[in-house]
């Protein structure tokens, strides 16, 4: 109790909020939520123990993913840097979830949405540059073999300062506003997320309706066989976050829709690694090679 910081304010609420809930159930009322929660047990000292476990799971898998890409794709490969800090930002993000899950304080909050928010700003960062083929590559003299700089298009540094900007300018707003705006961070990960799964889901469209290329070095028809894992894994995302819409009040005082939401993404993590180390292995990147 000591090491999470319970106050003897904080366990006092505790205390009443499940006594109050006792009542309820013996009654037949229906469970409240007390200061904007559902009354959950806690266990040794967290306050929603199943979305600290969920989380941390979520987290391993990053942890896994990191080392498939680290052994997987080559050095040379042009977004292997990317993957590599995407699963940093995730692991990060997954830590604080579960610091924010075990103890619920204004900093701990704040940390947990800011970063989520940077793991959902970096998935759309990638994507984009990923897709659009901004990724730096060293050109090759084809007589002599020599390679020269790394070339960076220009609109990289666009793309770049654009997202780093949206972001300084996301957590300012938050921590500088009098409350906290709860439904402006909602819309502001919808909209990242929803743009990141059209994105992707443009990447899955058959042959004939491709968007653009999804190698630059290869035909706009080109459609790589697993194309289909984007779909899947975007669908699957979709779906799982609409675990968010339908609050309940929490199974055995344990397990509620926030937390089936964090276990529903943890193989979702796989499917994702496992796509883009597909996507990494394609032979339209022979020419890209740093």
């Amino acid at each position: 109790m000591r090491l999470t910081r319970w106050t003897c304010t904080d366990n006092c609420k505790y205390t009443c909020m499940h006594a109050i809930s006792d009542f309820s159930v013996e009654s037949g009322l229906p469970l409240q939520q007390y200061y904007g929660k559902w009354p959950f047990w806690r266990y040794a000292g967290a306050q929603e123990p199943a979305s600290v476990v969920f989380s941390l799971l979520n987290l391993l898998f990053h942890v896994w993913g990191r080392g498939e890409v680290r052994e997987t794709m080559s050095n040379d490969h042009p977004m292997k840097r990317y993957y590599m800090t995407w699963s940093i930002i995730s692991i990060n993000a997954w830590i604080w979830s579960a610091v924010f899950h075990t103890r619920d304080t204004p900093i701990t909050e704040k940390l947990d949405y800011f970063s989520a928010a940077l793991a959902i700003m970096y998935s759309l960062y990638f994507s984009v540059i990923r897709l659009f083929h901004l990724y730096p590559v060293r050109r090759r003299n084809p007589l002599s073999g020599a390679s020269r700089s790394v070339d960076k298009p220009f609109l990289f540094y666009v793309w770049t300062a654009a997202c780093t900007f949206t972001y300084v300018a996301h957590v300012s707003y938050l921590s500088l506003a009098p409350r906290f705006d709860y439904t402006y961070n909602i819309i502001f990960g919808l909209v990242l997320g929803m743009t990141h799964n059209i994105l992707w889901l443009a990447y899955a469209l058959p042959a004939s309706l491709s968007l653009f290329r999804r190698f630059a070095t290869q035909p706009k028809s080109y459609r790589p066989f697993y194309a289909n894992e984007a779909a899947k894994a975007v669908i699957l995302t979709t779906a799982a976050t609409c675990l968010e819409l339908f609050d309940f009040p929490p199974w055995k005082r344990i397990i509620d829709a926030h937390s089936l939401w964090h276990l529903a993404t943890a193989p979702l993590v796989v499917l994702w690694y496992d796509f883009l180390l597909m996507d990494s292995q394609d032979k339209g990147w022979k020419e890209h090679r740093m």
